[in-house]
């Protein structure tokens, strides 16, 4: 009998290609162990609303959306989890004093500090983000993430000082190195992940997880088996398991090779 019952998949940098495309042998790896009774997530920091194309690729409808915001099980609400209004107001204040641009995210829509920003313009061709709006302090109660764009080096310190229980992640895509995604202490990947678990009854040792940015951290450190891309950032490796090939190199079917998952 198998004993792991449970994956969960980082998007950008672990399931998707710099070009955009999945390697065959990933789907392979997701098809097999699907096959094999072990429920499949998609764990990513972006809003649900703009994963679709990619799920249906891989016949997987069970998500965490929005950096552990959101988390959706084959179709029904697991929880979701908004951002508190006052730390939005400050990091869009922040954003504004400081020559920054942000996107913030709703269950719906990505909103934008300024969409005819030449950086912004960069952000959408990158993610090819389609529900896009100006944004407007009407959304404010709805916001389950935030990523900023446009920082120097020393920049998130603006933010992380202006709320403790929030810090930075770098967004590990190339081309976007200035571009930040918000984390929250009580909502992130990791706190996702275990709420599903409880929500599944499986145990955190019968569960396997992918990723390459250091949003997350905290997924890779929580499961009995975490995995880190070969082109993952540099320091998220202290907090896997184990270290896998590249995206590019059949990364995931390598790392579920190693368990016995794929032939």
């Amino acid at each position: 009998m198998n004993k792991y019952k449970i994956l969960f998949l980082d998007i950008d940098g672990t399931v998707l290609r710099p070009d955009d495309t999945i390697e065959k042998s990933t789907k392979q790896a997701i098809a097999e162990v699907k096959n094999k009774g072990i429920e499949v997530f998609l764990a990513t920091g972006r809003p649900l609303h703009e994963i679709s194309h990619i799920a249906e690729e891989l016949n997987i409808d069970s998500y965490i959306g929005y950096n552990g915001a959101y988390a959706i099980y084959k179709g029904k609400d697991i929880f979701k989890s908004p951002m508190n209004e006052q730390t939005v107001n400050t990091y869009i204040d922040i954003a504004k004093n400081n020559g920054h641009e942000l996107v913030l995210y709703t269950h719906e829509k990505n909103y934008f500090s300024n969409l005819e920003s030449p950086i912004v313009q960069e952000f959408l061709q990158a993610f090819h983000l389609q529900y896009n709006e100006q944004f407007t302090p009407e959304v404010t109660p709805h916001i389950l993430g935030i990523t900023l764009i446009q920082l120097s080096k020393h920049d998130p310190k603006l933010y992380e000082k202006a709320d403790r229980t929030i810090h930075l992640s770098q967004v590990n895509v190339d081309g976007l190195r200035h571009c930040y995604d918000v984390i929250q202490d009580r909502v992130n990947k990791g706190v996702a992940v275990q709420s599903i678990l409880d929500h599944l009854h499986i145990p955190v040792k019968a569960a396997i997880a992918f990723g390459d940015g250091m949003n997350d951290k905290e997924m890779l450190s929580l499961v009995g088996e975490g995995f880190a891309m070969g082109n993952g950032h540099p320091e998220l490796f202290q907090y896997a398991k184990h270290k896998t090939t590249k995206v590019t190199e059949s990364g995931i079917y390598n790392g579920l090779k190693t368990l016995g998952l794929v032939e």
